[in-house]
């Protein structure tokens, strides 16, 4: 059983999953960090990536091969993280997608698109928690994280500085940037939170929602495309996640938040 924490990042071999693993693995802190992925050879390679960036590093990667859309690989999973460590005292759920553009593509019928979209951000990520709940509850210190996302407060939806609250022009059909499905499943989530939150409560585990900022990743398109719409740079919500695991928002336990505070529900 290692002596360090273990961390358990969801979706992690690219994006912001990714900027998360590089932030831990860059830490003063020491931990065993377990890099999860749907493919096993891109959780290897994301491991060869942060390993040469880092070579000094205290901590210690480990791949792990599991798909939060599929319940036999997170069982498997969970099989592989309790036999090999024994323990866990940190989840992160980042894995998530952001498929509406699909339907427009022609690859989605509206129906298939939402229903995925429920699946990987809301009801898949529950099951990753439940499944890998045995593990966490027996930490000393366990914690708990679902990444979400800023556009899924309903109290911000009225601010129509941001691009996605804008109304579009009179007529239909509607040729618009529009993401309804995407934020309605992390708004899905931030309530799955709060009732994490409940449920856990006496056991002593912290449980947040952070929602990170728009971020220049590949969700939802090209990297380039988001940078175009003003996103910003990943590696800074890595940092924030990493503080959040390390203590530094620990006043802010059942909350959706922000770098610089609490995101309105």
């Amino acid at each position: 059983m290692p002596s360090q924490d273990v961390i358990l990042v969801t979706g992690a071999n690219t994006g912001l999953g990714f900027q998360i693993i590089r932030a831990l693995y860059s830490s003063d802190e020491s931990y065993t960090i377990l890099l999860g992925g749907r493919s096993l050879a891109k959780a290897e390679e994301a491991i060869d990536v942060a390993v040469k960036e880092f070579p000094s590093s205290r901590s210690k990667l480990f791949p792990i091969q599991v798909d939060i859309e599929d319940d036999d690989s997170i069982t498997t999973a969970f099989t592989e993280v309790q036999s090999k460590y024994g323990r866990l005292d940190a989840l992160v759920n980042n894995a998530g997608a952001q498929l509406d553009q699909e339907v427009k593509a022609g690859h989605m019928t509206v129906r298939q698109m939402w229903n995925a979209s429920w699946n990987v951000n809301t009801v898949g990520t529950h099951i990753m928690t439940s499944t890998f709940m045995e593990l966490l509850v027996q930490s000393p210190n366990p914690r708990l994280l679902f990444i979400t996302s800023g556009t899924s407060t309903l109290a911000g939806s009225e601010n129509l500085a941001i691009f996605v609250n804008k109304s579009p022009a009179k007529g239909w059909p509607k040729d618009e940037f529009s993401i309804p499905a995407y934020r309605s499943s992390k708004t899905g989530m931030n309530m799955m939170m709060r009732d994490w939150y409940r449920v856990l409560k006496e056991d002593g585990v912290k449980v947040w929602c952070i929602s990170p900022g728009y971020l220049a990743t590949g969700l939802g398109g090209s990297q380039e495309a988001n940078k175009k719409r003003g996103a910003g740079d990943p590696a800074v919500a890595g940092d924030f996640i990493k503080a959040v695991l390390e203590g530094a928002r620990d006043s802010d336990v059942g909350k959706v938040i922000l770098r610089d505070g609490v995101q309105p529900w």
